[in-house]
């Protein structure tokens, strides 16, 4: 997955505001929260990966719902999907774009977007969805 594919996905998505925040690239819906944005490691984090390599590439951090929802989306096990110290007591998974699968990937920005949109616009992109599913 690369930021293009990922910035296809946020192409679909009513609302999303493209910005800079924190010198990283970031998307936030409606002029709201941010929902995905470019995650680079810091020097504290390198530091707390200790001797083990940590994960390559360009990283991007995603809402959850909640503290709950991460722990079930952590617990699926998906390659590419993670955690660091840094996020703990934080609604947000990182995402490995070069090895995370594309659909989960999608699945999880989507499900971000939705964490963070107003509910009317996510009502409108919901019943989109589902009249593309049926047609």
């Amino acid at each position: 997955m690369s930021l293009g594919d990922v910035e296809a996905v946020l192409a679909d998505l009513p609302g999303v505001v493209d910005g800079v925040r924190h010198d990283n690239h970031t998307w936030s819906v409606a002029g709201g929260k941010a929902f995905a944005w470019v995650r680079p490691f810091s020097k504290a984090d390198l530091r707390r990966f200790g001797t083990a390599p940590p994960p390559t590439g360009l990283i991007l951090a995603v809402r959850v719902a909640d503290l709950a929802e991460k722990e079930e989306v952590l617990a699926l096990g998906r390659r590419g999907v993670f955690t660091i110290p840094h996020f703990d007591g934080y609604p947000a998974v990182l995402l490995q774009l070069e090895a995370v699968a594309r659909r989960a990937a999608r699945e999880l920005v989507v499900d971000g977007w939705l964490a963070c949109a107003p509910a009317p616009l996510a009502e409108e992109f919901l019943a989109r969805r589902r009249a593309r599913k049926r047609a």
